[in-house]
């Protein structure tokens, strides 16, 4: 004899197996307006964890992948950690005395020595390269494998791949890699990943924690070969909540770097990830 479920009951143990929910993304047109008064074009990606929404301007853009530049130091760190390419946020590597800097300017707190705690507040290229080719090509692509960080693609050198190589992440990436940071989630050590995540605090309020890191991708903008990308990623602990974030914008100008963190604290303070007028 064959029983038949009663078909509410098949509709709810079909909805009881299914997979968790997807969470919504909310896009916001008036933020196009910001970026545009800004003079800038790009995405805003925004998670907000306790309401399980994604709040966007741009969805599609969000969803494309560009050089991680910059924002990869927090990545490194944690490999230069496990790996032992230096024993802590402290240890100092000397300066070769190289004169190095942005658009032909100099950056002094690039010519000195540095930390990894330092090379990550002063975004420091030539430390976080020397870590790179002190933990290696296999170790590095193993982490990157076990991280599924981006596209996993270390192409065009150890201490380039994330400059001028072949690796690719998305706003969305860059923000699921984000959370796993926070959450002790990534398959590094637990201590490893609270380094990383205090010596990425760029302020820090009695109402709000900030934690973020920019990036700057030379040739690397979504329209023209010949623009930079610019990005700000990173999340904020603010009245037992958390939002996490991850903007990309086009930098046809030099002066147009200046704009991500303002602009992204901006729309952060308008739903309320941040106080107004941090």
């Amino acid at each position: 004899m064959v029983h038949r479920l009663p078909p509410w009951l098949f509709l709810a143990l079909l909805v009881l197996s299914a997979p968790g929910h997807a969470a919504a993304w909310r896009e916001h047109p008036s933020w196009q307006s910001s970026f545009a008064q800004a003079g800038v074009k790009g995405t805003l990606l925004v998670y907000d964890e306790k309401a399980d929404v994604w709040h966007v301007s741009d969805a599609a853009r969000a969803r494309q992948a560009f050089l991680p530049a910059s924002t990869f130091k927090l990545f490194n760190a944690l490999v230069a950690l496990d790996s032992g390419a230096v024993k802590d946020e402290f240890e100092v590597i000397r300066w070769d005395g190289k004169v190095r800097g942005l658009k032909d300017a100099p950056v002094l707190e690039w010519n000195r020595d540095n930390s990894l705690a330092s090379g990550m507040r002063y975004s420091t290229v030539w430390f976080y390269q020397e870590v790179a080719r002190r933990a290696g090509e296999r170790r590095m692509q193993q982490w990157i494998d076990r991280a599924g960080y981006g596209n996993r693609d270390i192409g065009g050198g150890i201490d380039t791949f994330w400059l001028h190589g072949a690796l690719r992440i998305s706003a969305e990436q860059q923000i699921d890699f984000l959370r796993r940071l926070a959450d002790d989630r990534l398959p590094f050590s637990p201590r490893a990943q609270e380094i990383v995540r205090r010596i990425s605090i760029t302020e820090s309020a009695p109402a709000y924690v900030l934690h973020a890191k920019t990036g700057w991708g030379t040739h690397a903008a979504q329209n023209s070969a010949n623009d930079d990308l610019g990005w700000y990623v990173g999340w904020v602990e603010h009245a037992g909540r958390r939002w996490f974030f991850a903007m990309n914008i086009d930098l046809p100008a030099p002066g147009d770097a200046a704009k991500r963190v303002p602009l992204a604290k901006q729309l952060l303070a308008q739903l309320g990830a941040l106080p107004q007028g941090s």
